[in-house]
């Protein structure tokens, strides 16, 4: 007989996918950035809560290879520090929901064998390349393989960005997106959406109150067409609701590169407790205009990962 647990989970499964196809959302959204087994989550319970998020299609970013070694500080930030599954087990659930799943690949970036291994998940059909969450320079020369590799398969590399913790030296970016003009970058988490602000505190991973614009970031995305904005997880919820008139204008002057994504551990993708779900909400209600909104929730991201 099926444990408790197999029962549940199955039953949610099952209502996840009545819930897509008998109530299809009114208009579609992309989720560039979700994880399997985040925090431990059942597969089941991620497809309840993009259905009840009303996503229409998700990216999946897996972990690298779990290794102990100083960029995965000696294996604590091994599964993305969340438990995240790896690239084979997003590409089997990818295919298994392939209405409404695509699936990035990954490597650890300072492994002598990192290109090869992306390289054969790209050749497989993987979208993009990320999430790269380690402790190495961002202009390293085994970073540079990477946005290099990305160029040439003509997929996005999405990097989360965190002071004296995950791909360092955030200030000396412009180097590499002016040295690999084909190379589309995606940048996430807490020193990508601080440096919103001209007066930001690097050692501040979620600053509070008034933006005075024209940080780092509003200065890459002002100046590279290659840089692009990925709205996820606590670090893009603060920076969007932190002063709700700068959003706006923000909005306004970058809608072109803003991707929605929601980075969420959440269950049920509703409620409170959902960060993915006020993400959406924050962008509905800020959007200069439907026009805006439209783009940040479904438009930029089709362009970019070249969807139907």
């Amino acid at each position: 007989m099926p444990s408790r647990r197999t029962f549940l989970s199955a039953g949610l499964a099952t209502i996840a996918s009545r819930t897509l196809a008998q109530t299809p959302p009114a208009e579609p959204v992309i989720d560039i950035h979700q994880h399997m087994h985040y925090h431990k989550r059942e597969d089941a319970h991620l497809l309840a809560h993009q259905a009840a998020m009303g996503i229409t299609t998700t990216i999946i970013l897996p972990a690298g290879t779990y290794l102990d070694r100083p960029s995965t500080h000696n294996g604590k930030s091994n599964g993305l520090a969340a438990q995240c599954a790896t690239t084979e087990a997003a590409r089997d659930f990818a295919k298994a929901h392939s209405d409404a799943y695509l699936w990035a690949a990954n490597e650890v970036t300072d492994l002598d064998t990192a290109p090869a291994e992306i390289e054969k998940w790209l050749k497989q059909g993987a979208c993009m390349i990320g999430e790269q969450k380690f402790m190495v320079q961002c202009d390293s020369p085994e970073s540079q393989k990477l946005y290099a590799l990305a160029a040439a398969y003509n997929v996005p590399i999405l990097l989360h960005f965190q002071h004296l913790t995950y791909n360092l030296g955030y200030e000396r970016l412009h180097t590499m997106l002016e040295k690999f003009p084909k190379t589309n970058f995606i940048g996430h988490a807490q020193a990508f959406w601080g440096n919103i602000d001209k007066q930001h505190d690097q050692k501040v991973n979620y600053p509070k109150g008034k933006i005075t614009p024209g940080g780092i970031t509003d200065r890459y995305l002002a100046d590279y067409p290659n840089m692009f904005a990925d709205m996820s997880a606590g670090s893009g919820l603060l920076a969007l609701t932190r002063d709700e008139e700068h959003t706006t204008q923000f909005f306004d002057r970058h809608q072109d590169k803003i991707l929605y994504g929601s980075d969420c551990a959440d269950h049920l993708g509703r409620g409170p407790g959902c960060q993915g779900a006020a993400t959406l909400a924050a962008i509905r209600k800020l959007a200069p205009s439907k026009a805006v909104e439209r783009k940040i929730l479904f438009e930029n991201s089709r362009k970019l990962f070249r969807l139907a």
